[in-house]
């Protein structure tokens, strides 16, 4: 039997990188997912890989933005599935520009999706949430979140309201057992790095960022992690070893946020 064998899950943001290993996950260890994103090709891909390896899913197109359609994606889920009890909000974007010339379109894009996408998903899970007996809602920060770093300003925003979010949706539904977690991945290897525009609106070049180079450079164990990293905090956020965690930041980084690096040792 799986780790949440007979839940059901609503995955925001999972046709690839970490959304997509967080939706396999947790089809692999029994859940029942349903899967959002604006790839319809790629969401479909994931949902045919999980039904083939004998799991059970579903892809939705959805934009998290969205509000009305946000009832019709918890529905679907409690209809398809029964019920809902895990909700992993993974949808963002990142936009790498100095504040003084970064647009207002690309912030409020960022506080859009990464903010206020994250806002629905709790606020219309918590009603299906709580006609199941209770739940876990899994919100996708970043180590941003944790810290400020140059050129990221508007997704660090977001990422450390998301943050603070979660604390708040915590101690509000901890009588309705619904525990809400953030997760604070580091450099992980994902489409995502490919992505990343450099610059104001309009400039939609693709950041020349190598994540195995910046691991090297930056973290501790001196290696990029993988997405199924991340994946696998996501499971135990959602399994019952973790029913008394609730608040909490869970940093999965690979030691950046412990402290600077050590020094190269010393030939021998």
């Amino acid at each position: 039997m799986g780790q949440v064998s007979g839940k059901v899950a609503v995955v925001t943001g999972g046709a690839s990188g970490i959304g997509e290993a967080c939706a396999e996950t947790l089809a692999r260890e029994g859940a029942s997912v349903l899967i959002t994103d604006i790839d319809d090709a790629l969401g479909k891909g994931v949902v045919e890989r999980i039904t083939k390896a004998g799991g059970k899913a579903h892809y939705q197109r959805h934009d998290v933005r969205d509000e009305t359609a946000w009832p019709g994606i918890i529905a679907d889920a409690e209809k398809r599935f029964g019920r809902l009890d895990i909700m992993v909000a993974n949808a963002g974007i990142g936009v790498m520009a100095p504040i003084e010339t970064m647009t207002l379109a690309d912030w409020q894009r960022q506080q859009a999706i990464n903010l206020d996408g994250v806002f629905l998903s709790i606020k219309h899970s918590i009603p299906a949430m709580r006609r199941a007996g209770g739940g876990s809602i899994v919100l996708m920060s970043s180590i941003a979140g944790l810290r400020g770093a140059p050129g990221l300003a508007a997704y660090s925003a977001t990422k450390g309201g998301v943050r603070l979010l979660a604390k708040s949706v915590a101690l509000e539904h901890a009588a309705d057992n619904i525990r809400c977690n953030s997760v604070h991945p580091g450099i992980i290897a994902t489409p995502i790095w490919g992505k990343i525009p450099t610059g104001a609106e309009g400039n939609r070049r693709n950041a020349p960022i190598d994540p195995k180079e910046r691991a090297a450079i930056a973290v501790p164990l001196t290696r990029v992690g993988e997405a199924q990293d991340i994946a696998n905090g996501v499971l135990f956020l959602c399994t019952e070893a973790a029913n008394y965690m609730t608040g909490q930041e869970l940093v999965i980084d690979g030691g950046m946020t412990a402290g600077g690096r050590a020094p190269p040792r010393a030939q021998q």
